[in-house]
């Protein structure tokens, strides 16, 4: 039984995958760059500048300022996903670690109103080292007081579990948002949906 738990945004909380990948292949064909969905899957889970710097952009700035601004014109295909809201309500001392910066978060995750259910948020912006580096689970644990050994870190991508298990802490995949479990033989826990985490907290 785990004492904290905490959470990814995009893919775990918010279903956000098509509007960040098409947001994405909008602003790269702005720049000429010609990319399909599929072939920017890569991208969700890590931050926006290492996505662009892996598909060699060279104007990474102004790309990234029309993908951001493009995702915030989408926000309304947004959808928080079933079950989320019911299960933060029944945890305590929770917490939020994203790849999204803080001007992401305020146009892609406080209008939400999530925020409100967590103790503590990091974001891209709060560590120098981002995921699948454990210095973003390690400054959120920090800030919640918890044992990694008694930690959870919900998520949908490789990238979360590769930072939760550097971080000493266990990772649930989130099923609803990863669509498959390949490439996840090293979770913890498999929660097929949002209510499952109920069965591994301690309350």
């Amino acid at each position: 039984m785990y004492k904290t738990v905490i959470f990814d945004v995009d893919g775990t909380l918010l279903d956000t995958e098509r509007v960040v990948l098409h947001a994405l292949k909008v602003a790269l064909g702005n720049a000429g760059l010609d990319y399909e969905l599929d072939d920017l899957r890569f991208a969700l889970g890590i931050t926006g500048a290492k996505a662009l710097a892996q598909l060699g952009v060279e104007n990474q700035e102004s790309v990234m300022v029309d993908w951001f601004a493009m995702e915030a014109k989408l926000t309304e295909d947004v959808e928080i996903f079933d079950g989320i809201v019911e299960v933060l309500e029944k945890l305590d001392g929770i917490g939020v670690v994203t790849s999204k910066n803080a001007d992401e978060m305020e146009t892609g995750f406080y209008p939400f109103n999530l925020a409100e259910h967590f103790d503590a948020i990091v974001c891209a912006s709060d560590t120098e080292n981002h995921k699948p580096h454990p210095a973003p689970l390690l400054r959120c644990m920090a800030m919640l007081g918890a044992d990694p050994a008694t930690t959870l870190y919900v998520g949908d991508a490789t990238y979360d579990m590769e930072c939760a298990h550097a971080a000493g802490a266990n990772f649930a995949l989130a099923l609803w948002g990863a669509k498959t479990t390949d490439g996840f033989e090293r979770a913890n826990h498999v929660l097929e949906a949002p209510s499952d985490v109920l069965k591994y907290v301690r309350r």
